[in-house]
């Protein structure tokens, strides 16, 4: 199986930034895309950003210019920097994986797999 671990978040001031990092491990052969959603509370959840195994990044309106997704392939870890942060984008954060995972010799499965989740609050 892949398990995806979150770190990063916390009480922030408006306007302030935050950096979330995600990493997965176990017996992963390669990674396609790569994604953070938020929920906020009473809300469903959203995408915020993504990014494919080429680079390609995609993001909500919501967060254009103000939040950059990127990518490590070496270290399977996924990057959310969140710049002038606002009270809306107060959520609990979750990072999003799928790709193939080795299941024997020469053989794979997919997998998509979620992080537990981690709160960021922005409020003075």
């Amino acid at each position: 199986q892949v398990q995806l671990v979150e770190s990063g978040g916390g009480l922030v001031q408006p306007g302030g930034s935050l950096r979330l990092s995600c990493v997965a491990s176990g017996t992963i052969q390669d990674i396609a895309g790569m994604a953070w959603y938020r929920q906020a509370p009473g809300k469903e959840r959203g995408l915020a950003a993504s990014i494919t195994s080429g680079g390609r990044t995609v993001y909500a309106d919501s967060v254009k210019g103000r939040f950059t997704i990127f990518r490590d392939n070496a270290k399977n870890t996924v990057y959310l920097q969140m710049n002038n942060l606002k009270p809306e984008d107060t959520a609990v954060y979750y990072c999003n994986m799928d790709g193939r995972r080795r299941t024997g010799y020469l053989l794979y499965a997919p997998f998509n797999s979620w992080g537990q989740g981690t709160q960021v609050t922005v409020s003075s």
